[in-house]
């Protein structure tokens, strides 16, 4: 659906590394700028590992997010299988993408700062603007070329200081519930209300059998 934005991660198949060499990283960042520019699509964060990926997206028309994804996926397969020489070897990604809808408020911001903060929790890096496969380091300077587009939310002067204070524990599990389930995430009125109207009551409902009547 349009105008809603949505945390959107895929993972390789089987633990796959499908960035290997910065060769690889740019690659795929090359496909999402590409991608960009065919599509109506609004890139507002990102963040790469070596076996799976974050973007933070916000599509204007109701059939953008399905249709860009379909393409970036479907390109970055085929130039990996190319690049690497595994044409047929296998599927290079698990399944089909995960990706919830975010509120426009300071939702939005945590979890563009849990994107960008991935490579801190990894361990990967001292600070996360020295990663350089994220939209963290384009603000900075010290990325890629990637067009970023401005989100819902302007972000605070000290953006920086407040993803180096990694979301953990408690404060990360709202975030990682809603991409197991693909809930929406946000306040409960709003989560309800999206989720009837995007038709994902189900994700949102308690997991496990009904208690029986007395």
């Amino acid at each position: 659906m349009g105008g809603y934005v949505y945390h959107v991660l895929n993972r390789a198949n089987g633990r796959l590394r499908i960035f290997r060499k910065p060769a690889d990283f740019l690659a795929f960042e090359k496909i999402l700028g590409d991608g960009l520019s065919r599509f109506s699509m609004r890139l507002c964060g990102y963040c790469l590992m070596s076996n799976h990926w974050h973007l933070l997206l916000w599509p204007q028309g109701d059939d953008d997010l399905p249709a860009f994804m379909r393409w970036v996926t479907l390109t970055h397969v085929q130039r990996y299988h190319a690049s690497h020489a595994t044409i047929g070897i296998g599927h290079l990604y698990q399944g089909r993408y995960k990706s919830f809808p975010v509120q426009g408020d300071r939702h939005y911001l945590r979890v563009l700062r849990y994107i960008e903060a991935n490579p801190l929790r990894a361990g990967l890096v001292e600070s996360p603007d020295q990663w350089a496969w994220s939209s963290l380091a384009v603000r900075a300077g010290r990325g890629s070329e990637v067009v970023l587009a401005d989100g819902p939310v302007d972000l605070p002067a000290d953006w920086t200081a407040l993803v180096r204070e990694t979301l953990k524990g408690e404060n990360a599990e709202p975030i990682e519930n809603s991409l197991r389930r693909g809930c929406p995430f946000g306040d409960v009125g709003w989560v309800e209300a999206t989720a009837r109207r995007l038709g994902l009551q189900s994700t949102i409902r308690p997991r496990g059998r009904p208690r029986k009547s007395t």
